[in-house]
């Protein structure tokens, strides 16, 4: 039998409160979008009192949960991310009325800072209204009591992003060429739960540890022993749900490994950075507050520091290829796509396209999802651009959306895959003359 629910509070606007109490006992679920780098986030929040769960579930009614519940007109990763929560609220696997849904707010111009009120209303739909939904963001949008993001707490999350991002680099460059298979998946289990034991338990933030986790992840995978057989190697792109999301790409990582080949997928450290640096350039162009310039560029540079020691570990410790920075790529798309233009993932999309050509990987999976403009723009407009500058470049869009076939999307796939294996034994053809 259920407790008795707390009491719930309301704001001017309807809103629920999520209260200091309901902190105490309410488990708050967040979608899943990348795996590795949001079970250390959730360990970030329970430190800190929270009993966060990462929703995992796979399920295709997933997406019909969000297409009926959510409107059917909205962009794909709106559908699936609130379409995750609502059908975990449904499924009677929690008590209802000891459950708050968690969801990050931009505070951009991008749809991804409405989510939280299309979940809402979806809730509304469900007869599901008092369940308090909860923004995560930095701008200061829809305060909670029960809710407070603070300086340390982002800290600590940054360490998990550039933690995720390392463990996700790493082993996306030994598990195609492993000798003995399930290797670089047995590191990636071993190190996860080490740093969250670590993250749960205030460890693992200080700028010395990160940089000896850091290091020793890197020394680990180094250790493993590779194979000769040189791999099509093939980047991912796109927006950042569906880039990073096995639920909203159609586990396009594993799918492409099923094709023998090597998989970069750009960290998220970058991401976060670029946020960071248009809130910067909003303050230097329309004004704002001298504090919150202040704090963005402090974070900015803590940000920018960590990044370096992820880059320097992977150098002065392994053979492993070496992801650009942030500044890097920012400075690739100078003259080619406007710094103006950040809407989504803005220029930082195109930036992206034309560091993984640069760096080798110019077989390319620009990942669309349905109503995304913005990621139109700046992923398949910008592909001719990209060839242009690089010739080499072999880039296929492929929209994923609630009624788009897999077979069609494995197929345009395939079809970039052949072009990059004929390429590959072009090249290869050329060194053995």
């Amino acid at each position: 039998m259920a407790e008795k629910p707390i009491k719930i509070k309301r704001d001017k606007t309807g809103r629920v409160i999520f209260t200091k109490q309901m902190k105490k006992e309410y488990t708050l679920l967040f979608p899943m979008m990348a795996p590795i780098h949001f079970a250390m986030l959730g360990k970030v929040f329970n430190h800190y009192g929270y009993h966060a769960e990462l929703l995992t579930t796979t399920s295709p009614e997933i997406a019909q949960t969000g297409l009926k519940y959510i409107q059917n007109d909205m962009c794909y990763p709106a559908i699936l991310s609130c379409g995750q929560l609502i059908h975990a609220v449904l499924s009677g696997n929690y008590d209802v009325h000891k459950v708050a849904l968690l969801i990050s707010q931009t505070g951009g111009g991008c749809r991804a800072s409405n989510y939280i009120k299309l979940l809402r209303k979806g809730l509304d739909r469900a007869g599901l209204g008092f369940i308090p939904t909860v923004s995560i963001n930095v701008s200061g949008l829809e305060p909670n009591p029960g809710m407070k993001i603070t300086l340390p707490l982002i800290r600590r999350a940054l360490a998990a992003v550039i933690y995720g991002d390392m463990l996700m680099c790493v082993k996306n460059q030994v598990e195609p060429y492993e000798v003995h298979k399930g290797e670089a998946a047995a590191l990636v289990k071993k190190w996860q739960d080490e740093l969250c034991e670590q993250m749960l338990h205030a460890n693992g933030y200080k700028n010395k540890i990160i940089k000896q986790n850091l290091d020793n992840i890197v020394k680990d995978f180094a250790k493993v022993e590779l194979d000769n057989k040189p791999r099509v190697k093939v980047g991912i792109v796109g927006e950042i749900y569906v880039k990073y999301a096995a639920l909203g790409n159609n586990n396009l990582e594993d799918f492409l490994r099923s094709q023998d080949c090597e998989v970069n997928l750009p960290g998220m450290m970058n991401f976060i950075l670029f946020k960071i640096d248009n809130r910067i350039i909003d303050i230097d162009l329309y004004g704002g507050h001298k504090i919150k310039r202040l704090v963005c560029q402090i974070l900015f540079d803590y940000a920018t520091k960590i990044q370096n020691m992820f880059n320097t570990a992977i150098k002065e410790n392994s053979h492993f290829a070496v992801p650009a920075t942030y500044a890097h790529v920012k400075e690739l798309d100078k003259g080619v796509n406007g710094y103006g233009n950040r809407m989504g993932e803005g220029w930082l999309l195109t930036g992206e396209m034309l560091e993984l050509a640069e760096s080798g990987y110019g077989n390319i999976v620009c990942t669309q999802p349905f109503g995304c403009l913005p990621n139109h723009i700046s992923g398949k407009g910008m592909m001719r651009k990209v060839r242009e500058l690089y010739p080499e470049a072999n880039i296929v869009a492929v929209d994923y959306d609630a009624g788009a076939p897999k077979v069609n999307q494995e197929n345009r796939i395939k079809l970039m895959l052949s072009i990059g294996k004929e390429n590959l034994e072009k090249e290869l053809a050329e060194k053995n003359k």
